[in-house]
């Protein structure tokens, strides 16, 4: 089990960026699969990017190109750096991390993006 916690969201234009941050209560090193979800008002939750802990990496279709998924191990953090940002990105973002035998999410925090 680990304890995650979100930071980063906010308010932000369209075009500009905004850096999520998973802090872990411990280290993520060896995590099997740390990736981060998102949920719009109304719609499902889906995944937008993940990160295995031998580095291969996945992007949903609407952010592959703008969005990027990194972790520092020894920061014990997940980092989701989001760029040219639209407003269909506004939802909840949460972090999660799965080692196969847990499956651990923080409390979210919201992104929002204005036309």
């Amino acid at each position: 089990q680990v304890q995650l916690m979100e930071s980063g969201g906010g308010l932000v234009q369209a075009g500009g960026s905004l850096r999520l941050s998973c802090a872990a209560s411990r280290s993520i090193f060896s995590i099997n699969r740390m990736a981060w979800y998102r949920q719009a008002s109304g719609k499902q939750r889906e995944l937008v990017a993940s990160i295995t802990s031998g580095g291969s990496t996945n992007y949903a279709d609407s952010v592959r190109g703008r969005f990027t998924i990194s972790r520092d191990n020894g920061k014990k953090t997940l980092y989701l750096q989001m760029n040219s940002l639209k407003p269909e990105d506004t939802a909840v973002y949460y972090c999660n991390g799965n080692s196969g035998i847990f499956d651990s999410w923080g409390q979210g925090t919201q992104v929002t993006v204005s036309s």
